[in-house]
């Protein structure tokens, strides 16, 4: 378990420049993990999306975040990366860093141990790796709010959830249409139609589709709505669910000349609290570590 614990955070090492450089070098852990989701040809969707239960406390959490901390610390402590409250950004040695010969194994975990060796010697106080199943070790601790309102949406009746729709896609600055627009369908979703008009005064025909769903969006369910957008001769489309969608599915939205826009649960969760919609803020405020740390 340890080798392949040491393996996996090797491997995410890269893949978490790599994820850097392609979303321009300042970016959140969640941004990391969403783009290593849809992008990485090394960790596969599953290793990312992986739950799993604590014996110890019953609590539910994914090893992949905590994996992914002790990468990025790692990566901090080695000089590839900076942080400034939430944000991780590439430093000068990680932008000129060459991704193609770049590995983990050999250019991080050895100065990394050497380092805590040289600390325990000097008898600095040295963090000790918690249990996995333990582990809280993460900025992106999700708010309880942002699942509340995940249950609500698969728990709504048809009427409601169609209200939800209208509204939120409104709040994005669509105008959906009255006679083809936002409309529930037998299979559980939201079929609709709308317009986009731009700064320049420039309409767009967009195609509209939410659905409810248990599982993951796969990519047959993203070919059948480009049935949806030549039907109403759209020009793009916007396809919203409460889950997410497969590796695959984003790949068949980005293809061909109409791209579709994806909106995963994670997704709606921001839009919500974005346009406050019907959702009250709350501000609270995490002790930094200059309150924290025992001088």
């Amino acid at each position: 378990m340890a080798n392949r614990q040491i393996n996996i955070e090797n491997l995410t090492m890269n893949e978490i420049l790599k994820s850097m450089h392609r979303l321009g070098g300042q970016v959140t852990r969640k941004e990391i993990r969403q783009d290593i989701h849809d992008n990485s040809n090394a960790i596969s969707e599953d290793e990312v999306d992986k739950i799993k239960v604590s014996k110890k406390t019953g609590n539910k959490y994914s090893p992949f975040a905590w994996t992914l901390n002790y990468a990025v610390k790692y990566l901090i402590m080695t000089g590839y990366l900076t942080q400034d409250g939430r944000l991780l950004e590439l430093s000068e040695k990680g932008r000129n860093v060459d991704l193609s010969s770049f590995d983990g194994a050999r250019d991080v975990r050895p100065v990394v141990e050497k380092m805590i060796s040289k600390q325990k010697q000097n008898k600095a106080s040295v963090p000790e790796k918690t249990n996995i199943e333990d582990s809280d070790d993460s900025d992106e601790i999700e708010a309880p709010w942002r699942q509340q309102l995940l249950d609500a949406l698969m728990k709504m009746n048809p009427k409601k959830f169609e209200l939800f729709c209208r509204g939120l896609l409104t709040k994005m600055g669509i105008d959906v249409d009255d006679e083809k627009g936002a409309q529930y369908v037998a299979d559980g979703g939201i079929d609709g139609f709308g317009y986009v008009r731009s700064d320049d005064y420039r309409t767009t025909r967009v195609a509209l589709q939410a659905k409810r769903w248990q599982g993951k969006v796969s990519a047959p369910e993203i070919d059948k709505f480009r049935g949806a957008m030549d039907k109403f001769n759209a020009e793009f489309g916007i396809f919203i669910t409460n889950s997410d969608f497969t590796r695959e599915a984003v790949r068949t939205a980005r293809e061909g000349t109409r791209i579709i826009t994806l909106i995963n649960g994670d997704q709606v969760c921001d839009l919500v609290a974005k346009y406050n919609y019907y959702v009250d803020p709350v501000t609270t405020y995490r002790l930094k570590d200059f309150y924290l740390d025992k001088d």
